[in-house]
């Protein structure tokens, strides 16, 4: 019997991660549509996510800015990118005309550093504030506190559109342990966008491991990678 192709695996994949996206959505009495998925990449070869954008998966993740950036030339105009790691302020030139929306702005330096160099190449951009809910030393991300006291900076912004939340729960066996955390992300997003007046229509939450719960606590955005490319080798 012939071994699968790539776009076979892919495929699968891709079309269970979509059920369980549409089922979280079901029993929280939401729309699949209100849900994006974003295929993180950070491991996959470039020939796995191939197939993935010809199967219409047009939202993929990468952590790495300069991953990022060598990635999206191979994909000119097909995708939306997304940045999920860590961003130095040094590289925010780097990433801005590159992305869509960067999910990972940990700081108010940061953030003034990505509307400077924004009005600089006259691009205006969507961002997300990392939250570290869990309050993990090894996470990054805002505290809560902090967060809520940007509500003033985020109104001033005119390059830079901040657009909601993020976070990562913090690695559990049972994904149920995780809600907590991503409820707490949906009430303090509640609170800014009242504090700040502003839409933060976007919770960013949610893994492999853990995201229907992430679905069923609001999450719009959730980041998968292993399961979108679990059965392949890579070379």
């Amino acid at each position: 019997m012939p071994s699968e192709s790539i776009r076979e695996i892919v495929s699968r994949n891709l079309a269970e991660v979509q059920g369980r996206i549409a089922s979280a959505c079901d029993r929280s009495s939401r729309s699949a549509e209100t849900v994006r998925l974003v295929a993180v990449t950070k491991y996959a070869e470039l020939s796995w996510i191939r197939e993935l954008v010809d199967l219409g998966q047009m939202d993929l993740g990468e952590s790495r800015p300069q991953q990022l950036a060598a990635r999206a030339a191979e994909f000119p105009g097909r995708v939306q990118w997304h940045l999920i790691g860590h961003l130095q302020r040094n590289k925010a030139a780097l990433v801005l005309p590159r992305v869509a929306l960067i999910h990972s702005v940990d700081s108010l330096r940061l953030l003034d550093q990505l509307e400077k160099e924004a009005q600089s190449l006259t691009l205006q951009r969507d961002v997300l504030l990392e939250i570290n809910v869990s309050g993990e030393a090894s996470k990054d991300g805002l505290a809560p506190a902090d967060a809520l006291d940007l509500a003033d900076r985020l109104q001033r912004l005119e390059w830079i559109r901040p657009r909601g939340l993020m976070t990562m729960a913090p690695l559990l066996d049972n994904p149920e342990g995780a809600r907590p955390f991503f409820r707490r992300l949906r009430e303090l997003r509640d609170e800014l966008q009242q504090r700040a007046g502003l839409p933060l229509p976007e919770l960013s939450m949610g893994m492999s491991g853990d995201f229907e719960p992430a679905i069923e606590e609001g999450a719009t955005l959730v980041r998968i990678g292993s399961r979108l490319f679990s059965g392949l080798q890579r070379e």
